[in-house]
Formats: C-alpha cells, sequence, structure tokens
C-alpha cells in the first residue's frame, strides 16, 4: 500500500534566491542563446561557403592557366616537330615550307604566320595564313579587342648538331582564346580576359545574365600582360540576406520570451496560491499546537503520518522522530510492548472502543504518562479508508490527583487509627500502671524477705532482681507513652548513650539468640554523651536490633547484626554528632527508600503493624537527627541515625 500523504508542518518562511525568483527569465534565455548559437552557427556556415567559394574561384581559375599553357606547351612541341621536318636544302624553301602538311594544319589551326630565318636572322622563307580563323556559333567568347600576339621559336639543326637558323610562329592571342574549349567556365562565371592597360580583350559578358558574385583575378603566366577575371553567376549568399531565416529566429525569440511572460504569470499565481496555503497551514498548526489534545495520524499500516506539538511534549520526541515510524513505538513501555502491539493489531483491524481506552507511555526521560485514546477512522477526499485519527489526552494529572485523594483519605483513615491507638494506648498505660506497681513492690519485698531466710538458692535472687528490673522497665514505658499522649514537656536529660545500647543489647539478647545470630559491636572510645530522652531512644535502638534481628532469621548461612558507634563533625568550629548504625546481613531493602520504609501501616513483615520506624524517625528528628536507610556493603540493609553530642560548655 502506497504512503498516504498528510498535510505537512509549516515550514519556516524563507527568502528566495535571485535565481529561484528569476526563473521565469529561463525561457527568454534560453530563445535568446538558442538563436545566438543559431547564428554563430549560420556565419560559421557562410564563413565555410566562401572558403569553398573562393577555393572553386582559385581552382577553376587555375584549371584555365592550366589549360591554355598546355596548348602553348602542344603548340611548341608542333612548332619543334615541323622544324625537325624542314628540308634545310631545298632548291625553293618558299615552297618547301608552303606545301608542309604540318604548316598547312599549324596554319589552319592557330599560326597566323611562320617565317624560317637563318643563322643571320635572314627571313629564307615564310608562309601565311590566307583566310582568318572562324568563330564557333556556339563559342560564347567575344573578341573586344585585337593585336595582341605572340609567336613561338624553335631551332634549326642539320643532321651534324650546327645550327642552321630557326623557325618562327606568330599567332594573336585572341585566336588562342577563341579557340580553347571554355565552354564548362562560361556557364558558371562571366569571363573576361583583360589586358595591362584595363583593356578588354575577350568577354563573355551578356546583359541578360549579369553576375552577382565578386569578381577574381589572376595573371595569366603563359601570356604577356594579360589577367584573367572571373565572376560567379551564382556567388553564396550571407544568411542575413533571407528574410525567412531572420523571420524564423524573430519568432524565437518572441516565443521566448511569450513563454517567459507566461511563466511569470504562472509563477505569480503559484506564490499567492503558495502564500494562502501557508497561511492556512499556519493557522491549522497554531490551532492543533494550542490545543491540550495530542493528535496522531497513521495509515492502514500503522505507521506516523503526522503528530502535533501536544503529542511530542507529551512523548520527549520531536515530529520529525516520529513521524515515519512503525509499530513497536518507542515511547512505549518496555514490559507493555507485548499488550500495547496486540492493542495496535486490534485496532487496525477496527475493533476500538468509541469510548477510548487507557495505557501507559514511557516519556524519552523515563517517567511513565498515563494516557487515553481515542481512535477514529481517517478517510480521504473520494471517502476511502486510509488510515486512523487518535487524540491523545493526558491523564496523568488526573491519575496523580485521584491517588492523592485516595492516599489522603488512606491517611486520615490512618490518623482516625492512630487518634484512637493512642486514646487506647493511654488507657491502656493508665490501667497497666498500678499492676507493674503492684508487681514491682511484691517482688522487692519478696526479695528481702528471701535475703533473711538462710540456705536460700541465689539463682532464686537472681530471678527476683531480674523481676525487679523488668518490670521497673515496663513502668518507665508505660509512663513514656502517657507522657507521649499527654501535653505534657518531654523529660530529656544527659546521658551516655554507649550505656543505652548495652542495656538495649542485653534486653535483646534473648531475641538474638532465637534468630541464630553472630552479634558484632563497635562503641565509640570517646565521649558519647547526650541530652535525650532514655526511653524514647532505648526504644528507638532495640526497634532497629529486633528489626535487624527478623531480617536474618530463617536465611541460609550466619546472620551478623553488626551495631557501632562514631563522633561526626567538629570541624572548622562545627557541632559534633554522633552516629549509631545498626546493620545486618539479610535481603536488604529491595529498593525501598526511607520514606517508604516510615509510612504509617506499611510493614514488609506478615505480623508487622507498620508504625515501628515511623515512630524511630519522629523520635529521633525530635532530637534534633536524622534516620537513613541503606544498603550495607556485601548485602544486607544499614540504619543510621545521629543525634547532637554533648558539648563541654552545654548546661
Amino acid at each position: 500500500m502506497p504512503l498516504v500523504q498528510f498535510p505537512q508542518a509549516l515550514a519556516p518562511h524563507q527568502i528566495e534566491s535571485i535565481a529561484k525568483r528569476l526563473f521565469w527569465l529561463l525561457p527568454a534565455v534560453l530563445a535568446l542563446v538558442f538563436v545566438a548559437m543559431m547564428a554563430l552557427w549560420a556565419e560559421f556556415n557562410d564563413a565555410q561557403s566562401r572558403k569553398v567559394y573562393q577555393e572553386t574561384l582559385l581552382a577553376d581559375a587555375l584549371s584555365v592557366e592550366a589549360q591554355l599553357t598546355a596548348r602553348q606547351d602542344m603548340e611548341k612541341v608542333r612548332l619543334k616537330d615541323v622544324a625537325s621536318r624542314l628540308p634545310l636544302g631545298a632548291k625553293d624553301p618558299v615552297a618547301s615550307l608552303a606545301l608542309m602538311p604540318e604548316v598547312v594544319a599549324g596554319l589552319d589551326r592557330l599560326w597566323n604566320r611562320l617565317v624560317w630565318l637563318d643563322d643571320n636572322n635572314q627571313v629564307i622563307a615564310r608562309a601565311e595564313r590566307k583566310a582568318p580563323i572562324s568563330a564557333n556559333s556556339s563559342d560564347e567568347l567575344r573578341i573586344q579587342s585585337t593585336g595582341q600576339a605572340d609567336h613561338y621559336v624553335a631551332p634549326l639543326q642539320d643532321t651534324q648538331g650546327f645550327n642552321r637558323g630557326k623557325l618562327l610562329a606568330r599567332f594573336d592571342i585572341t585566336d588562342l582564346l577563341r579557340s580553347t574549349d571554355l565552354v564548362w567556365l562560361n556557364r558558371r562565371y562571366e569571363v573576361n580576359f583583360v589586358s595591362e592597360l584595363g583593356q578588354v580583350i575577350a568577354t563573355t559578358a551578356s546583359a541578360a545574365r549579369p553576375p552577382l558574385g565578386t569578381g577574381y583575378e589572376k595573371p595569366l603566366a603563359g601570356f604577356k600582360d594579360t589577367t584573367l577575371r572571373l565572376t560567379p553567376f551564382d556567388a553564396p549568399e550571407s544568411w542575413r540576406q533571407h528574410p525567412k531565416t531572420l523571420a524564423l529566429l524573430g519568432g524565437l525569440l518572441l516565443l521566448g520570451m511569450a513563454a517567459s511572460a507566461l511563466t511569470r504569470h504562472e509563477m505569480r499565481l503559484v506564490a499567492r496560491a503558495n502564500a494562502q496555503t501557508q497561511t492556512e497551514i499556519a493557522w491549522r498548526q497554531a490551532m492543533e499546537d494550542s490545543a491540550f489534545v495530542g493528535l496522531r495520524a497513521r495509515d492502514a499500516d500503522g505507521r506516523i503520518l503526522y503528530v502535533n506539538k501536544t503529542l511530542c511534549d507529551m512523548v520527549g520526541y520531536s515530529r520529525a522522530e516520529l513521524v515515519g515510524l512503525m509499530p513497536p513505538l518507542p515511547f512505549w513501555p518496555p514490559d507493555a510492548v507485548d499488550d500495547l502491539m496486540a492493542r495496535n493489531l486490534k485496532t487496525l483491524a477496527g475493533y476500538t472502543p468509541t469510548t477510548g481506552f487507557e495505557t501507559r507511555w514511557r516519556h524519552r526521560d523515563g517517567h511513565l504518562v498515563d494516557v487515553m485514546i481515542f481512535e477514529s477512522r481517517l478517510v480521504n477526499a473520494r471517502g476511502t479508508h486510509i488510515g486512523w485519527m487518535g487524540s491523545i489526552i493526558d491523564i496523568s494529572e488526573r491519575k496523580r490527583l485521584e491517588e492523592r485523594d485516595r492516599q489522603h483519605g488512606e491517611t486520615l483513615a490512618q490518623h482516625a487509627r492512630l487518634n484512637d491507638m493512642g486514646l487506647l494506648a493511654s488507657e491502656l498505660s493508665h490501667e497497666l500502671n498500678q499492676p507493674l506497681t503492684t508487681i514491682l513492690s511484691y517482688s522487692a519485698g519478696l526479695n528481702m524477705s528471701l535475703k533473711q531466710l538462710p540456705g536460700v538458692d541465689p539463682d532464686d535472687l537472681v530471678a527476683i532482681n531480674e523481676i525487679v528490673r523488668h518490670a521497673g522497665k515496663a513502668g518507665e514505658i508505660v509512663n513514656w507513652i502517657r507522657r507521649q499522649a499527654s501535653r505534657s514537656e518531654p523529660v530529656r536529660k544527659q546521658c551516655d548513650l554507649n550505656a543505652i545500647i548495652t542495656d538495649v543489647l542485653q534486653l535483646r539478647k534473648r531475641h538474638i539468640q532465637q534468630a541464630h545470630a553472630k552479634l558484632v559491636t563497635d562503641l565509640s572510645l570517646h565521649g558519647a554523651d547526650v541530652i535525650a530522652d532514655r526511653i524514647g531512644i532505648e526504644q528507638v535502638i532495640s526497634n532497629l536490633v529486633r528489626n535487624a534481628a527478623d531480617a536474618v532469621n530463617g536465611q541460609s548461612g550466619r546472620g551478623i547484626i553488626g551495631i557501632a558507634t562514631k563522633v561526626l563533625g567538629g570541624s572548622e568550629g562545627g557541632k559534633k554528632s554522633i552516629e549509631v548504625a545498626v546493620r545486618d546481613n539479610g535481603p536488604g531493602l529491595q529498593g525501598r527508600t526511607i520514606d517508604m520504609l516510615c509510612t504509617t501501616f506499611y510493614s514488609t513483615k506478615s505480623d508487622g503493624m507498620g508504625l515501628g520506624l515511623g515512630i524511630c524517625r519522629t523520635i529521633v528528628e525530635s532530637h534534633g537527627g536524622n534516620l537513613f536507610a541503606e544498603e550495607a556493603l556485601g548485602g544486607g540493609a544499614q540504619f543510621r541515625f545521629t543525634l547532637p553530642l554533648v558539648t563541654p560548655s552545654a548546661p
């Protein structure tokens, strides 16, 4: 299934670059570049055409020159042949010269006069053409000027190789030009043979076919003072001379400018629509972010498509970190992933309660968040189901208030029970005081009577003394409870803390033995005098020792109970205090804190009332000290409390 597109969050407005703002000029620029490239290509093509044109002119002029030169070379060869055949010893040299077939052919062909000269350049004989050469009717070369002539000379030698004169053949240049085949040249050029003085000797010019190109002149190497001028009828034209080409390029420029204008118009419309869309997105995002409800959109596969700011704050992850995630999600508690995955599959299958459901998420910083989730179908513009839209309400505060109300109710109930217990304790202490006094009086009288009798077992006297001592201690405790329940001020006096600890250990000796525990003491050797309510401090130490004995009772291995005192503080004028530490090697606190352990009616024992540690903390704090609980080194628990020491200046 393709990823469903969901409206994105508002992006911060950024100033567009110059290139982006001038993007509408691109079609005109491209058209201009294309026209410039076409013009450059046309210029290059014209240059190539002109170059080929010049090369063709040069080649044709050289061809004409080569053709005329070849004709002259042929005539020279024929004159040499006539010279080699001329009878040097003829009696009638004139007749012999005139009757030679080669001479007749030469006169008919080109020569107009043939002269036989001796060694002294004296004329021996001569032969002349009787009639002029008739012009070919198809020859377009017209003679404009006559009189320019030239001649060939061939030496005469006898059989022994001696020079016997020379043979001279004279001809008109116009006859040579007219007898040369220049039809192929006349079709392409206007041909002019010009003399040194600029006079046209022969030409093919015609008013019916004027030349168009620029003429090309080349001096002929085989002629005296004669220049060949070729003017083409079809000269190459420049692209700038073609209106259609100019119209095409101009049309391209106009088309590019029109495209740029349309692009600019469309860009303005798009910018206006984009501004309106951004405004709507800003309004939507402002409303979504200001809501106290977290919003989450998912596709049919459970992939997150959108979250609002409230939901991001609720779980501690940013929008970029959440969008695109698939279950399991990072804010699910590790111990509830299976349950939340099952709930997610039921929701994707369409089984979601209309009243919503409660669950618990974990914030990025680790604290838990109680949420209420309401899911509804998410459809597109065509009504197709494409996912789910969820509204998430943080009910942690409501849960906290409910828990506080519950705890407040429990506290009120606890206070009521404590009040009842206080009344009961006050009444019991009043009722127990008389029996304890009677036991103490009778025990003292019995002790005095037994001492006067002979043969009394000493163990009986020890037992009676213990009864007297324990009855007195019980009376003191009862009186202490009565004082605590009354409004009288507590009775505090200076006492030795080590002595108190020794008395308590003596009283708890049997309890320690029943727990099969080893007692280890480390009492401070320095002064341990404190101003305290002796009975209250005894109750604190006794409760801590009893808890330690209960903790090690029944465990495998030998239990150890340690009690130690040490002096703290006193540096730089600070007040000294003494610390009492009671430790054991039992199961330890197991993550419990001192506040949890001192909660009223909270107990780790099946038969405990949950009052002991709370009372101990109250007694210690009333003496200006503090009670601490921590894990002991090597295992077990350790409880410590501090009391201010008596200074020498204390009253």
